[in-house]
C-alpha cells in the first residue's frame, strides 16, 4: 500500500501553521533584561524533562509522557519512539529480532541495533560498552518502569557521548514520591497468531518526614509472540531507588538496577515461505538472552546560582544468543552447525560536573565544566556445535540434531579506557540564549585473541588504537515570547572504532584498512511554540559524515570480498521535522476534552561514494508521519491514531571499486533479503473508563492495534536474512489500581 501524502500533508500542515497562529495571537512583549535577576542555575540540561526545560532548549526535542504510552497500549520501547518526529524504528528483525533488543536509527540513520545514538536510563548509559559496542542488542529498560521518554535530537552533544549523531535518548524512571503510596498496572493483549502476552507494572514508595525516600519499581513482559518460535519471551526490570535530603541543598540518591530477558528470535523467511505463512518460522534454536545489574550513585548541591554533582555508576552485562547457520554444500547438500556467543562487559564511570551563574553587565553566564572517566572491559567468546548434513535448506522444529557437546571457537578480549571533558557557557542577553561549547574525546582501546587447540586465529593477534578529537559545538535560541522560541546550533559528533572493527581482518587475514572513527557535524534550525491551545515544532537539519561505517556482506563475482564492516565515506542526511497539538476546548466549550495531534517528518539520506552513490541508504523511510486524536469526557477517554511510513530499501551491498560495481538492488530477491520494502499505515483505537478516588483510582482499557490488520513486513541482511511480517491486528485490555 503506498504512503498516504493526505496523512504527511494534515500532519505537515498542522505543523507549520501553529507558529504562525500563535504568531497573530501572542501578544506578551520579550523578555527583559532586567528580568535575569530571577534565573537560576540550570545544571542538568536534561533532569526531569520538565516543560519548561523542553521549552527552552536550544534544538528539536520531544517528550512522550507516562499517560501517552498508557494511552497508547505501549508494550516495547518501539511502540514509545515511533511517535517521535525524526525517529524511525525497525521492527524486530535479524540477530536483533526480539523485544530485547532496539532498532532505532534517527534522521536516517542506521537503525540496528541502535548504535548512533546517546541512549540512557536516568542519564547512565544503556549500551553494555558505550565505546567498544554502542549496538543495543539489550536494551535494560521496562516500559513500565517509565514516567517519560526524552529525545533530544539537536543541541546536546557537548555535554553528552559518545556516539551522539543519532541525539540523545533518555528513558526516565518513575520519580520517588512524596507520600508513600503505590501503584499496579497490568495488560494483556493478543492475536489470532501466537497467544496471550501480559505487561505488569508494580510501583511502590514514600519519603519520610526526616527526607529519606525510597522506591521500588518493577515491570515484567510475559508470553508468546505473533510468530511461531516466539513462545518463551520472559522479561522481567526491578529497580530499587533511594533519595536523601542531607539538607535543603545537599541530596545524595542512588538505585540498583537489574534487568533479565530472554527471548526466540523466529528468523527471516524467503519470499516462498512468507507467501506460504508470514507467521511460521524456520529457525527453531535461534534466541537470546541478557541480563544486567547496574549500580548508581550521585551526590548533589544546588543553590541559586550554582550546583555541582557527581556521579559514578558501574554495570555488569551478559548477552548470549544461539544462531545457526546453514550453508549449501558443492554437491546441493546443505552443511547446518549451531554457534553460541555468550559476551560479558563491565563498565565503571565516574562524573563530577559544575556549573556556577555569573552576572556581566547586563548578561548573565552559565558556565559549566564537567569529566567522565570511563573503563570498559569485555570478554567475547564463540562457541559452536556438533555439525550435519541434510538436504534441508532449514531445519524441523522435530527431533534435536544438536545434542553434542559446544567446542570453543573463538576468544576475544578487549578494553577501553575513556577521557570526555567538555565546558560550555549559556549566555543569557535580552532575547538572546547563546551556548558555545566544546567536547573533547580521548580514548585508548585495545582487542586481543586468544588462541588454544580449538581456537584458530588467522594472522596478528592483537590491536592497540588511540583517539582523541576536539568537539566544538554552538547553540543559539531567541525568546520571541514565553511560548515562541527560534533555535539553531551547529554541532561536532565522533564515534570511535568497536571491538569487533578493531579486530576485523581483510581476506588477507590483516587488520582492515580504511576503518577510522566517524565524525560528523550537524546542522539545525527550527522554532517552537507552545500553550495550552496550541503547540508545534518544525526543524531544519543536515548531517555531513566524513566517512560513515557500514555492515555489508560479501559482494557478488568479488572472490577477496568479505563481510564486515567498511568505510561508506562521505554521507549527507538532511530533511525537515514538524509537529504540532491542538486543544480544541481552548477555542469552544462544546468541544472541551477535544485535542489533535500529529508529526510528519521528511528525511533523505544518501552515500557520496562507491556504486550506491547518490542512492538512498538503506532501511530508512524518506517520509513518516503520525495522526492522532483523543477525547476526554467525563469518565470516558477514547483515543484514535495513525502511523504511516513510506517506503525503504535494502539494496545489498555497495562497492569502492570502479572496476566491479555492484547493482543497487531494488526487486524483491527470492531469500527474502534484498529489494524495496513497500511503505505502510497503520491505525490504532482504544477506549478507558475510570472509575475514580473511590475505587483506589481503577481505571480498565480496551483497544485494538492494526485496526484493519494491514499486513507490511521488512527484511534483514544479517545472519537471520530474510522477510519478517509485521505485528497483525492486535487486542488488548489494560487495568491499573492505586493505593
Amino acid at each position: 500500500m503506498p504512503f498516504r501524502p493526505s496523512l504527511l500533508a494534515l500532519a505537515l500542515a498542522g505543523a507549520l501553521g501553529a507558529p504562525c497562529l500563535a504568531a497573530a495571537q501572542d501578544t506578551t512583549p520579550p523578555p527583559s533584561p532586567t528580568t535575569l535577576e530571577g534565573v537560576k542555575v540550570v545544571g542538568d540540561w536534561l533532569g526531569e524533562a520538565q516543560q519548561n526545560t523542553v521549552q527552552n532548549h536550544p534544538g528539536a526535542r520531544t517528550v512522550v509522557r507516562r499517560e501517552q504510552l498508557r494511552e497508547a497500549g505501549a508494550t516495547n520501547l518501539r511502540d514509545a519512539l515511533r511517535r517521535i518526529p525524526g525517529v524511525q524504528v525497525q521492527e524486530s528483525n535479524g540477530t536483533g529480532g526480539s523485544d530485547v533488543s532496539l532498532n532505532v536509527g534517527v534522521r536516517g540513520l542506521t537503525s540496528r541495533l541502535s548504535p548512533r545514538s546517546t541512549i540512557l536510563l536516568d542519564g547512565v548509559p544503556l549500551a553494555v560498552a558505550p565505546y567498544g559496542q554502542p549496538q543495543v542488542s539489550m536494551a535494560p529498560v521496562g516500559l513500565g518502569n517509565l514516567q517519560a521518554v526524552d529525545v533530544v535530537r539537536g543541541g546536546g552533544s557537548v555535554r553528552y557521548g559518545p556516539q551522539n549523531v543519532g541525539g540523545i535518548i533518555n528513558f526516565v524512571t518513575r520519580d520517588i514520591p512524596e507520600a508513600f503510596g503505590g501503584s499496579a498496572g497490568v495488560q494483556f493483549q493478543g492475536s489470532e497468531h501466537g497467544g496471550i502476552r501480559t505487561n505488569s507494572n508494580l510501583f511502590l514508595g514514600g519519603t519520610t518526614q526526616q527526607g529519606l525516600g525510597v522506591a521500588l519499581l518493577y515491570n515484567g513482559l510475559h508470553g508468546p509472540g505473533y510468530r511461531e518460535k516466539q513462545d518463551n519471551e520472559s522479561i522481567d526490570d526491578l529497580m530499587l531507588k533511594a533519595k536523601y535530603a542531607i539538607t535543603h541543598e545537599d541530596t545524595l540518591t542512588g538505585s540498583i538496577h537489574h534487568y533479565d530477558g530472554q527471548a526466540g528470535m523466529p528468523g527471516g523467511l524467503t519470499q516462498a515461505d512468507y507467501d506460504a505463512d508470514p507467521f511460521q518460522s524456520r529457525r527453531p534454536y535461534d534466541d537470546f538472552h541478557g541480563r544486567r545489574t547496574d549500580y548508581v550513585v550521585k551526590y548533589s548541591h544546588v543553590e541559586d546560582r550554582r550546583s555541582f554533582e557527581v556521579q559514578s555508576y558501574y554495570s555488569d552485562s551478559f548477552r548470549g544468543s544461539h544462531i545457526e547457520t546453514i550453508t549449501q554444500n558443492a554437491n546441493g547438500s546443505y552443511a547446518h552447525q549451531l554457534n553460541a556467543y555468550p559476551r560479558n562487559y563491565h563498565v565503571f564511570a565516574i562524573e563530577p560536573r559544575y556549573s556556577e551563574l555569573f552576572d556581566w553587565g547586563q548578561a548573565t553566564h552559565e558556565i559549566g565544566v564537567g569529566y567522565r572517566y570511563t573503563n570498559e572491559a569485555m570478554h567475547e567468546r564463540t562457541l559452536r556445535n556438533n555439525k550435519y548434513t541434510s538436504n534441508l535448506w532449514y531445519t524441523p522444529f522435530t527431533g534435536d540434531p544438536y545434542n553434542g557437546p559446544y567446542v570453543l571457537s573463538g576468544n576475544n578480549t578487549g578494553s577501553n579506557e575513556a577521557h570526555a571533558l567538555y565546558i560550555d557557557d549559556t549566555i543569557n542577553a535580552g532575547d538572546w540564549t547563546i551556548t558555545p561549547g566544546l567536547r573533547y574525546e580521548r580514548i585508548r582501546s585495545q582487542w586481543q585473541a586468544h588462541p588454544d587447540a580449538t581456537v584458530v586465529v588467522k594472522g596478528p593477534t592483537a590491536r592497540r588504537e588511540s583517539y582523541s578529537k576536539p568537539l566544538p559545538s554552538l547553540n543559539v535560541m531567541y525568546h520571541l515570547s514565553e511560548a515562541w522560541k527560534l533555535y539553531a546550533n551547529a554541532e561536532t559528533s565522533f564515534g570511535s572504532l568497536q571491538y569487533f572493527q578493531i579486530g576485523q581482518k581483510d581476506s588477507t587475514n590483516q587488520f582492515a584498512q580504511g576503518l577510522e572513527p566517524e565524525l560528523a557535524r550537524t546542522f539545525e534550525i527550527g522554532t517552537r511554540y507552545d500553550t495550552k491551545a496550541w503547540g508545534g515544532e518544525v526543524s531544519l537539519f543536515r548531517i555531513n559524515f566524513d566517512h560513515e561505517l557500514q555492515l555489508v556482506g560479501k559482494l557478488p563475482n568479488v572472490p577477496d570480498s568479505y563481510e564486515g564492516w567498511t568505510s561508506l565515506g562521505a554521507t549527507t542526511h538532511k530533511g525537515i521535522e514538524t509537529s504540532a497539538h491542538l486543544d480544541f476546548g481552548a477555542f469552544n466549550d462544546a468541544l472541551d476534552g477535544l485535542t489533535l495531534w500529529g508529526t510528519a517528518t521528511y528525511t533523505h539520506a544518501f552515500s557520496k561514494n562507491g556504486s550506491f552513490a547518490g542512492k538512498d541508504l538503506p532501511f530508512y523511510s524518506r517520509r513518516t508521519a503520525n495522526l492522532g486524536l483523543r477525547y476526554n469526557v467525563a469518565a470516558w477517554t477514547f483515543n484514535l491514531d495513525a502511523f504511516s511510513q513510506s517506503r525503504q530499501h535494502s539494496p545489498g551491498s555497495p562497492s569502492f571499486d570502479p572496476a566491479n560495481p555492484t547493482a543497487y538492488v531494488t526487486e524483491p530477491s527470492a531469500n527474502g533479503d534484498l529489494g524495496n520494502i513497500p511503505g505502510w499505515t497503520t491505525w490504532n483505537a482504544r477506549g478507558e473508563y475510570a472509575f475514580g478516588p473511590s475505587f483506589s483510582n481503577l481505571r480498565v482499557g480496551l483497544g485494538v492495534k492494526n485496526l484493519f490488520d494491514r499486513r507490511y513486513y521488512t527484511r534483514s541482511t544479517d545472519n537471520n536474512d530474510g522477510l519478517y511480517v509485521g505485528m497483525p491486528r492486535t487486542y488488548f485490555v489494560q487495568a491499573s489500581v492505586d493505593f
